[in-house]
């Protein structure tokens, strides 16, 4: 068998057979054919896609490239979730608590950020003592005893992945569908969860702007995941405005624990509730999504979810203190974005406090750069509300008052402030499989 071949009957739009693409894998992760000939297969690939089957079995041959984690002796259903990345996404941080405070187990492998704002990880790093990485023992033993397990993936989880994800970053082949979902899917399937569900992102701050394409990508995902023999659902959300009033990482935590006692915002709550509901009925909680969600919104309420999250932090090093918001980092220079006219805000521009965001240094342009885990920016107001000239529009959280003012202008291009009222936008734009 030759790469070559590979590329050429690809390039003609050929389906591969299982064996060729399992060897294309198994032989790209042993260093046995050179990244100029698989980065001329990912291209063949964006021109000539890959069928269900030819996806199934890339995603388990990525899966089969390291270890896979198992969590049987876990007992019961174990959840995990995925999003495909949005600004002021944080909403890992409140669900996982959230459902094992209903007796679901959560065992979920998260990545740094690479781009606007910080991942999963740099938002949990940004707690003093918190431990990111576990072994696979302390991971299973921390999910089973404490019910809620987030971590750094594992080094020797989906080798293929890592390599072939740096290839399509340099060779502008991420966005093919089929190779998005195998990227996902690979990582969730070999990180051992039985229920995954998927928050896919939609919008200006998303990496997929087109609710067409998000739907595909989205299904694929699915049917990868219940061909691999988990069950998975998805949700489509809306990222044209920032989730939540923080962006930034200790900035977000802080919110997350306001949302875990019970308050914050009400977008990020409703799309943590969404999820949650669909986690509940997976794991035969509950039998509607109703009763789901109500379970979970009590367990806001009532300080469950809010003790969960104390137990998760502690097993992981956290400083008790963290859980109470305090003790986070905090950036010495503040500085207020004001309205320059009054009016209605139409809209506040997700990507543009994301780019602000990055400029601050809460996120990285590049994989092991350094982060600035107090920076950020904190948002008064949002899409629909009313203001006058002079209102406290945004803060800007700086290392010194001349990086916060190297900002202002793009942070105050957020927000679009017109003469008309807007109509409270839809934050939920599809739920797969339709009518659960």
């Amino acid at each position: 068998m030759r790469a070559v071949d590979l590329i050429a009957a690809k390039r003609s739009g050929a389906e591969h057979s299982d064996g060729e693409i399992r060897w294309l894998v198994e032989s790209y992760v042993a260093g046995a054919i050179p990244d100029y000939q698989v980065a001329a297969w990912l291209m063949a690939v964006c021109f000539a896609g890959l069928t269900r089957q030819e996806t199934f079995v890339l995603t388990d041959a990525m899966v089969r490239s390291g270890e896979v984690v198992d969590l049987s002796d876990v007992g019961g259903i174990v959840a995990d979730k995925h999003s495909t990345g949005g600004v002021g996404d944080k909403v890992s941080l409140v669900l996982g608590p959230l459902v094992a405070s209903c007796g679901v187990p959560f065992a979920k492998m998260s990545g740094r950020g690479l781009g606007h704002t910080g991942g999963t990880i740099d938002k949990l790093e940004s707690i003093p003592g918190f431990r990111t990485e576990l072994t696979a023992d302390e991971f299973r033993r921390q999910v089973a005893e404490v019910g809620v397990a987030i971590v750094g993936q594992a080094p020797g989880l989906v080798p293929a992945d890592k390599l072939l994800y740096a290839l399509r970053d340099v060779t502008a082949t991420v966005e093919q569908e089929s190779l998005i979902a195998s990227s996902v899917m690979s990582k969730k399937i070999a990180a051992g969860a039985t229920a995954i569900v998927l928050d896919v992102k939609v919008g200006g701050g998303a990496f997929l702007h087109d609710m067409e394409k998000a739907r595909r990508v989205a299904r694929t995902m699915i049917d990868l995941g219940r061909d691999a023999g988990r069950d998975v659902r998805a949700i489509l959300s809306d990222m044209d405005e920032p989730l939540g009033f923080a962006v930034g990482n200790a900035l977000e935590v802080r919110e997350a624990l306001e949302v875990l006692s019970g308050g914050g915002p009400t977008d990020l709550r409703e799309v943590v509730l969404v999820l949650a509901g669909h986690l509940l009925v997976m794991a035969r909680k509950d039998d509607t999504l109703e009763r789901a969600r109500a379970r979970a919104a009590a367990h806001l309420d009532d300080g469950s979810a809010r003790e969960a999250a104390r137990r998760w932090l502690a097993a992981q090093g956290a400083d008790p203190a963290a859980v109470d918001g305090t003790g986070l980092p905090q950036a010495p220079a503040v500085l207020r974005v004001r309205a320059t006219q009054g009016g209605h805000v139409q809209e506040v521009a997700a990507l543009a406090i994301a780019e602000a965001c990055l400029a601050l240094g809460a996120g990285r342009e590049s994989k092991g750069a350094a982060i600035e885990h107090s920076v950020g920016v904190v948002l008064k107001v949002k899409g629909g509300a009313e203001v006058d000239r002079g209102d406290v529009m945004a803060v800007i959280h700086a290392r010194t008052p001349q990086e916060a003012e190297a900002v202002e202008a793009l942070v105050a291009s957020a927000f679009h402030v017109g003469t008309g009222r807007v109509e409270p936008r839809r934050l939920i734009l599809d739920e797969i499989p339709e009518g659960v």
